[in-house]
């Protein structure tokens, strides 16, 4: 069994055409149907008829001469209406004296007539002169036979006009699609790895959002590519440190005899590894949020989330004597994205304990903002220069001013999670006139529950 034909353009509008010409008979065929009812109930074909040979028959004078031309007149026009096939049944002609008595009938067998209260199957023409009256009869053709008429008599004028319809807009409909094959006959003929404009400028308006549309899928794609690029140079750039601190580190240890540099060498190993190992996670955590299909948000507790993550990263601010404090409900249940909402706190976490110096001090707030979720985190540290804020989100960029080890992907995977959960991170004044801080706000979401605002994890760490 051979597979249903493809649908296309051009066969669509050729269905379309032929259902047009369909509707169109149609509508002909109803005016002509009202138009023969309304003429035929005014004033029928035998009234005509019949005034027309009255008229001729009041001519003449003796009966014999009336009957004669009565007779030749039903014989001929019986004829025509058999040779036309239109109208059913025959014109039946009367003529009777003044005293009513039968003269001549055009049925075969003398009869009267069709008898009275008949005008539902008959038109009855009835005139009498002096010596004599004429009655003609003619039978009502039934309504089937009345439209199978009048729509035979339509087709002859519709199958003329058909080729005249159908040659222009069959050259409308070819030349209308040929900029699309062009457009396609072009993106046929590119290499895999052109990504440039199209360059097609069509003539026909409705084409320019398609050729528009298609250019700007490839600005996207182009910029996606490199983008991609560049973050591979990055990346390989940033490893060439680290793994050439190693691979010299290794020939250090080896080559070494005096335990002091051997012992120096392997810290400053241990150092390389460690770099190398949080890059390359920080790699894999931000290819991931890119290539991750899109967000499933959780219904969690948003504020137990928080407070997990901080005690994990207790440690760090143990070492170095900071005060890490949290402002959140004793719950708050909110969708998230559980891993990108982990390692937006966790990055924003990292990226202040590591710049702030010993002693400093990092705020963690976590708050239900009408509709919104908003996270906080603001320190007194160092700070980021007003001339360094706009970049400090781009994949590898490190501020100025500090010798604090990082990679530079924090707030790139920062943002890139924020993106995920229909969220957004902008960077906001730090406590006491110092530092810097980062709001998190994610858009929309169920009415938490226990608002109950509390201290629930604050501790001060100094030595």
């Amino acid at each position: 069994m051979s597979a249903w034909p493809r649908p296309t353009l051009a066969r669509r509008v050729m269905l379309a055409l032929g259902m047009a010409f369909l509707l169109v008979w149609c509508m002909l065929l109803a005016y002509e149907y009202i138009q023969f009812k309304q003429e035929s109930e005014q004033h029928s074909g035998v009234h005509k008829v019949g005034n027309a040979l009255y008229a001729a028959l009041a001519r003449l004078e003796r009966p014999e001469q009336v009957t004669t031309a009565l007779a030749t007149t039903a014989t001929w026009l019986n004829l025509l209406r058999h040779e036309a096939k239109q109208l059913p049944g025959e014109l039946v002609f009367e003529l009777r004296d003044h005293r009513g008595h039968l003269i001549y009938s055009s049925l075969a067998q003398a009869s009267p007539a069709p008898p009275a209260g008949a005008d539902d199957a008959f038109w009855v023409y009835e005139r009498a002169a002096p010596a004599w009256s004429l009655r003609i009869a003619e039978p009502k053709p039934a309504r089937t036979a009345t439209l199978g008429g009048l729509g035979r008599g339509l087709v002859p004028y519709l199958l003329i006009s058909l080729p005249c319809v159908l040659l222009p807009l069959w050259l409308a409909v070819h030349q209308g699609l040929r900029p699309l094959r062009l457009l396609a006959e072009r993106v046929a003929a590119r290499r895999r790895d052109d990504l440039s404009p199209i360059g097609m400028d069509p003539n026909y308006s409705e084409l320019r959002p398609l050729v528009a549309a298609f250019d700007q899928l490839l600005a996207s794609l182009r910029g996606k590519a490199q983008r991609e690029r560049a973050f591979i140079e990055d990346a390989a750039h940033e490893l060439r440190t680290p793994m050439a601190v190693i691979s010299t580190q290794a020939h250090v240890i080896a080559r070494a005899t005096d335990p002091g540099e051997r012992r120096q060498a392997q810290e400053h190993l241990n150092l390389a590894i460690a770099r190398a190992s949080h890059l390359t996670g920080q790699l894999l955590e931000l290819a991931t949020l890119d290539e991750m299909a899109p967000a499933t948000l959780e219904l969690v507790d948003v504020a137990d989330s928080v407070r997990q993550l901080l005690a994990q990263h207790m440690r760090l601010a143990l070492a170095r004597r900071m005060d890490l404090s949290l402002d959140a409900p004793d719950q708050l249940d909110w969708p998230v994205e559980v891993a990108a909402f982990h390692s937006i706190v966790s990055n924003l976490l990292e990226n202040s304990l590591r710049y702030v110096p010993p002693g400093g001090c990092v705020q963690v707030g976590l708050r239900r903002d009408g509709a919104d979720l908003v996270l906080s985190i603001a320190d007194d540290g160092p700070g980021i220069a007003p001339d360094q804020r706009q970049h400090i989100f781009e994949r590898f960029y490190r501020g100025r001013g500090h010798d604090a080890p990082g990679s530079g992907l924090g707030l790139a995977i920062v943002r890139q999670a924020c993106a995920r959960m229909r969220g957004e991170v902008r960077i906001v004044a730090g406590l006491a006139g110092r530092g810097c801080g980062f709001d998190v706000r994610f858009l929309g979401g169920e009415e938490p529950r226990g608002m109950t605002r509390m201290r629930c994890y604050k501790k001060s760490i100094r030595n």
